[in-house]
């Protein structure tokens, strides 16, 4: 029984742990812009010479 206690404990670290790098990202800019990395390959390469 003791060790659901340590369980839940460590799901909630965890689960912590993700909110803060989700929250980290998005404070950073990182999901600003979504349309723009699915058509980038799409997108001419311009000629060096």
């Amino acid at each position: 029984m003791e060790v659901i206690f340590i369980l839940i404990g460590a799901s909630f670290s965890v689960a912590l742990g993700f909110l803060i790098a989700f929250l980290f990202s998005v404070k950073k800019g990182q999901f600003d812009d979504q349309e723009t990395p699915a058509i980038r390959m799409l997108f001419d390469d311009e000629i060096k010479k």
